[in-house]
């Protein structure tokens, strides 16, 4: 599975997460930093990527699209990276579980 980070969350994670989710990315280096989030949406799409945000916004556009994408939605307030990076990793099975089941298309994780 490869994750596309949104703006919400660190680049950084895309490396310290390298090792359990290989090849997943962050939308400022696919240069989507600044692009509405239907356009995020649809490079996840067509490019297998799991969208991961704090945002509310992809949960309403699944809503109306559909999945995939798939989309984590991480329900914490403000923290460090490194405490999105143990959710992440606390939850990493369950993840996994997540992406292979096709009759789910949001997770809430926290």
């Amino acid at each position: 599975m490869k994750l596309l980070f949104d703006n919400n969350l660190s680049h950084k994670l895309v490396a310290r997460l390298n090792d359990i989710f290989p090849n997943s990315t962050h939308v400022m280096t696919v240069e989507l930093d600044e692009s509405e989030d239907v356009e995020i949406w649809t490079f996840a799409k067509e490019n297998d990527f799991t969208i991961v945000t704090k945002d509310i916004d992809f949960n309403e556009i699944s809503l109306v699209l559909g999945y995939p994408p798939k989309i984590i939605w991480i329900r914490v307030g403000d923290c460090k990276v490194i405490d999105i990076e143990k959710i992440i990793r606390k939850n990493h099975v369950m993840v996994n579980d997540f992406y292979r089941n096709q009759s789910l298309g949001i997770i809430e994780i926290g």
